[in-house]
């Protein structure tokens, strides 16, 4: 095949793969990364195409456009997608900090997709130690990537990690990586191994006949004996505990929470979160996440709150108060290990340290408003198991001068 029919070829595919990725999850983080590395991708062949750049045929069978094929069709296939191309931190056993990228964080964090578009003889051969040097096999990037999700609960649960082989892989990587705690995806293919004897002879490797991987037979190099899909949404059980921070508490209990909704104040920021009200009430959603579990709050928040209710507070909320608090459960504060570990600033106070560092130790989801400090804090490497809603003020007391709309 001629240099010019192989690159329109890849232009073609690239073209094809940006539309697709343009219209895949929206919104979600990374997305604009992942169509960037599109558009860097098309833009180097179009200079190919002009002659402004000089390369072989093998280079354009080795552009990243396998790789980013495999984290496009990935994210198609998973449910409740909520990154691409996340870089996440974490600590080796001698307390180095390392960086990993998942390519597809999917099932609300719970999923971990490494996607792979080398081919299955390739993968195994780097595995056996004939790659070139630097290679690094995928076992080793496995063990990485399940030592980081160690470090990153989700609701109190590792992530599933899922390695998805986009070019086959070989029997016996698949069944390492199963008893490593790795989920594989992808057709199980048989592979020739080289053996290190004088002549070096070629010997097809035995491959299963079913996807358990248990039972082997002999089958032609190529083969496809195996295809592993992705399961359904991953069923993951529901953190039973809940930690109300004070921006919580003063939601459930705001007039404008219960009802109090259609008023135009003197302040901007509460018409603002009135008109959000009357948009979206925040009330069922907090209702609908509590039901069932285990509510609990901490002295520092439980204190604070007190002090705004009686400064700000009017008698209906003052009351709802008295209710919402006689249902919890209050604890000392007693902050996890790790939040000591975070560097006091303007988004990272002593009382939210005290508040989520509670909820961190008891293993229970901290229900807020306050997003500033839980971005600054995974800016810092530490992600906490949140659910996070508008926030609503205490209004009951500015009712009076506020205006009908």
């Amino acid at each position: 095949m001629s240099l010019q029919v192989t690159l329109l070829q890849r232009i073609g595919s690239a073209q094809t793969l940006l539309q697709r990725a343009e219209l895949l999850c929206p919104g979600v983080e990374g997305h604009q990364k992942l169509v960037g590395k599109l558009r860097a991708e098309l833009r180097f062949l179009r200079r190919v195409e002009a002659g402004q750049l000089q390369v072989k045929e093998s280079h354009l069978h080795s552009t990243n456009l396998t790789h980013l094929t495999a984290i496009v069709d990935t994210a198609q296939s998973l449910e409740d997608v909520v990154a691409l191309l996340h870089v996440f931190a974490y600590q080796d056993a001698a307390g180095r900090r390392h960086t990993l990228v998942v390519d597809v964080v999917a099932n609300g964090g719970h999923t971990w997709v490494k996607a792979v578009g080398r081919k299955a003889e390739a993968l195994h051969n780097i595995w056996q130690g004939r790659g070139q040097y630097g290679d690094k096999s995928i076992i080793r990037q496995a063990e990485d990537f399940l030592h980081a999700s160690r470090q990153q609960p989700v609701q109190y649960q590792n992530p599933h990690v899922f390695f998805a082989f986009y070019n086959g892989i070989s029997a016996p990587m698949a069944a390492h990586l199963r008893d490593m705690g790795v989920s594989v995806r992808g057709d199980i293919v048989a592979v020739n191994t080289l053996v290190a004897d004088e002549e070096e002879e070629e010997e097809k490797e035995e491959v299963p006949a079913e996807e358990d991987l248990s039972e082997a037979t002999q089958v032609d190099r190529g083969t496809v004996v195996a295809s592993l899909a992705f399961p359904g949404p991953l069923q993951v059980e529901e953190c039973g505990r809940v930690n109300l921070d004070i921006t919580t508490l003063i939601t459930y209990v705001s007039s404008l929470s219960h009802g109090h909704c259609h008023l135009s104040f003197r302040e901007p920021v509460l018409t603002e979160q009135a008109t959000q009200e009357r948009r979206q009430p925040v009330l069922p959603q907090l209702h609908a996440f509590m039901e069932g579990k285990e509510l609990f709050a901490c002295r520092a928040a439980v204190h604070d709150f007190q002090t705004i209710l009686d400064t700000l507070g009017g008698p209906g909320e003052k009351e709802r108060a008295q209710k919402l608090l006689a249902r919890l459960r209050l604890v000392d504060d007693q902050p996890s290990e790790r939040t000591l570990r975070l560097t006091a600033s303007a988004k990272i106070n002593q009382r939210s340290l005290m508040i989520f560092g509670t909820g961190d130790t008891l293993k229970a989801v901290t229900m807020t408003a306050n997003s500033r400090f839980v971005r600054a804090a995974a800016n810092q490497g530490i992600h906490y198991s949140v659910f996070i809603h508008q926030p609503r003020a205490l209004t009951e007391g500015k009712e009076w001068r506020a205006v009908p709309v």
